[in-house]
């Protein structure tokens, strides 16, 4: 087989078209022909590698700017934990002094002779600002 008969002739659009009969029989006696297909060849080889080179330093570079990212995100996330730790021990410190303030509450409301005295407090001093009230507008 001659290089023709496997490859063809490249036409403009970089595909290769198949060559008639008669132009074959042409290019087999030349030596020189077959150097140069040989040539041609091996340069569109090297343009090929040079686009592949390229697309894969794209690729890289895409990569390393995912890899950029996605520390950023790391980062940001590790700062929103530790906010939320913080958030969070500051609910827990609010809750126990919340507990703290009712317990006392209850327990004075127990001294003060229970809810039965409580409800007569309120009540009086409910009554007290009522007087007060007309007392000074009326």
């Amino acid at each position: 087989f001659d290089a023709m008969d496997i490859f063809g002739r490249r036409n403009g659009n970089g595909n290769y078209e198949k060559v008639p009969l008669r132009e074959r029989d042409d290019y087999s006696d030349s030596s020189e022909e077959g150097d140069d297909f040989i040539q041609q060849h091996i340069r569109q080889q090297k343009q090929q590698m040079q686009r592949q080179d390229e697309g894969l330093e794209m690729l890289s570079q895409s990569a390393k700017r995912l890899g950029n990212m996605s520390m950023a995100i790391h980062e940001e996330l590790d700062y929103h934990n530790r906010m939320l730790d913080d958030m969070e021990n500051d609910l827990e410190k609010a809750t126990d002094n919340l507990d703290i303030v009712t317990r006392k509450t209850r327990e004075l409301v127990q001294r003060a002779g229970g809810r039965k005295n409580f409800c007569i407090i309120l009540a009086l001093s409910g009554v007290a600002i009522v007087l007060f009230w007309l007392v000074l507008y009326f």
